[in-house]
């Protein structure tokens, strides 16, 4: 499948972490102020989408003739970050890659977190400082010792999954919603998450 990048508003990793991704992304958007973002890092978008209440640069909106602009009366019943995905989804099938979001508001880092559960949703999501992955297969990530990494199930819970590299396995727990396992440890080397009965979200530092 595809990948596709989405850049929305907020505190955006460093451009360096993502950069080794760039060339893998077949489609790039930005939501808003994800726009700055995407300029500042060198990636020119495909689609850009929002209300544009954020975007303290306007003139960006004609620094990309070639891109389309989809925008939103700030009155609407989405969010500009869903607006993107929704977006994304009709044009193609794409493993999408948030990036932002960090800072600012609580109930925007609630809406985002929310996204997973959708059928239609990130694949991960790069924060300021942690990269979030959707486990709904093995997710594998080289990481010192003492790195930490943080495991969530979603909604309808997770049980049967295991692990490998970590110093607490994962291995025989059960979760409901509402339980998690946060702060678990990198021994060193390879670290590897499978998942069971129910999709999790893996919490990594970003990559050096």
């Amino acid at each position: 499948m595809d990948r596709a990048l989405l850049v929305v508003g907020g505190e955006v990793p460093p451009r360096a972490a993502l950069a080794p991704l760039f060339p893998s992304f077949r489609a790039v958007c930005a939501a808003d102020s994800g726009l700055e973002a995407a300029h500042e890092w060198g990636i020119p978008p495909d689609l850009i989408v929002g209300d544009m209440d954020s975007l303290t640069r306007p003139e960006l909106l004609a620094a990309y003739p070639g891109a389309r602009i989809v925008r939103a009366d700030r009155a609407k019943d989405e969010t500009d970050t869903e607006m993107g995905l929704r977006l994304l989804a009709e044009t193609g099938r794409y493993e999408v890659f948030l990036a932002g979001g960090g800072g600012g508001r609580l109930d925007h880092l609630l809406a985002l977190r929310a996204l997973f559960e959708r059928s239609v949703r990130p694949r991960e999501w790069w924060t300021a400082r942690e990269r979030v992955i959707l486990a709904d297969g093995p997710v594998e990530a080289d990481l010192p010792a003492g790195a930490t990494v943080s495991v969530f199930p979603l909604a309808s819970g997770a049980r049967g999954m295991r692990s490998f590299g970590l110093r607490w396995p994962l291995d025989g727990l059960a979760w409901g919603p509402g339980d998690f396992g946060v702060s678990n440890e990198a021994v060193g080397g390879r670290v590897r998450v499978v998942p069971g009965e129910g999709d999790l979200l893996v919490v990594l530092p970003l990559p050096d």
